[in-house]
């Protein structure tokens, strides 16, 4: 039986199971796993305070916004593209915010958040409407509108920084509470990745979003409408870039023009380290979540271990390149399988 119009066929081991392309993502992600485990035993037997509790929740609030900004990037990166603005967008949604409490004291939380959220979604707008339209390279794309997001932010900002004293108490109050012990913005984004999650693996526009990253062209001939596959993912990664905005404001209570600068090759750094193929067409979600939990935990732990901060970058700059060999190994062994099945099927 052929599998329906813009869905790969399925291959099927003799066991009737699905072959080796979701065993491996599986495997990516239990290694990551497993190094971030070590690496957490490690740094705790040279130091035992390092895992208590309130490092713990330190740990946990410092992946959050990374977390939630690789979740984005990922759906982008699947689709064969790259959204280098998000921490532009971060710094322009977490300063409206911020200007919205200064200019309305008495607005209500929710309203100030949806606003920021909105903010993030109007940049995600234009990044997906340049992409898919004129399908101009999405990494020139979005290499300029990270100047001009942030150039608006430092035309807004016009040099004001903008304190704790100036936000509502209740505000403030989301990056410091708990619920169970666990900090409220890192429960925010493991809802975040869960939600993602099933989105891409539940409903077939999730799943076409693999197959126009593997080949855009094959996937327009099996009908799948390439460019709103394309738009939609700028424009959920817009979002997530202002809720996390918005998040960075409600934690530091401090912004100004410069917030969020240089977090876009840390944000692609997550989520290839964890397995998203820079190439398109594979990896997931939950796989960028625990490579932001991994380079967190990197930048947390070396410290402790009195390693010089230069190596914490080599050692990032060592996973990233690891990490995009291993997807070219794969890439490339699957496609030795496949014309190996072609050639016996003749």
């Amino acid at each position: 039986m052929s599998a329906p119009v813009g869905e790969a066929p399925v291959q099927r081991d003799g066991s009737g199971k699905p072959r080796t392309g979701r065993r491996v993502r599986q495997v990516r992600e239990l290694g990551i796993l497993l190094a971030l485990v070590l690496l957490v035993a490690v740094t705790t037997l040279y130091n035992p305070g390092f895992l208590m509790a309130q490092n713990v929740r330190d740990l946990l609030l410092g992946a959050t916004l990374l977390t939630i900004l690789a979740v984005g990037q990922s759906m982008v990166l699947i689709t064969r593209n790259v959204d280098l603005s998000v921490g532009s967008v971060l710094g322009l949604s977490a300063f409206a915010v911020g200007v919205l409490f200064v200019s309305f004291p008495g607005l209500p939380v929710p309203l100030a958040a949806l606003a920021g959220v909105l903010v993030g979604t109007a940049c995600g707008l234009v990044n997906g409407l340049l992409v898919a339209a004129t399908r101009v390279p999405a990494l020139v794309v979005t290499l300029g509108t990270l100047y001009i997001f942030r150039g608006i932010d430092h035309w807004w900002a016009s040099g004001r920084q903008i304190n704790a004293a100036d936000m509502p108490p209740a505000f403030l109050g989301i990056g410091r509470a708990t619920v169970l012990g666990l900090p409220v913005p890192a429960l925010l984004a493991l809802a975040v990745v869960l939600a993602a999650g099933w989105c891409l693996s539940s409903y077939r526009s999730g799943r076409e979003l693999y197959a126009v990253g593997s080949d855009p062209h094959a996937a327009r001939l099996a009908g799948i409408p390439v460019d709103r596959r394309v738009f939609i993912p700028f424009v959920v990664n817009g979002s997530l870039a202002g809720l996390a905005g918005v998040l960075y404001a409600a934690r530091f209570g401090t912004v100004d023009a410069t917030v969020g600068t240089g977090l876009e090759l840390e944000v692609v750094a997550a989520a290839v380290v964890g397995g998203v193929a820079i190439f398109g067409g594979s990896g997931t979600v939950y796989g960028a979540a625990l490579g932001a939990l991994l380079l967190t935990t990197i930048g947390a732990a070396l410290p402790v271990l009195r390693v010089d901060a230069f190596w914490q970058q080599a050692i990032v700059g060592l996973l990233i390149l690891v990490a995009i060999g291993l997807d070219r190994l794969l890439a490339l062994r699957t496609a030795r399988r496949l014309r190996g099945g072609g050639s016996r099927g003749a």
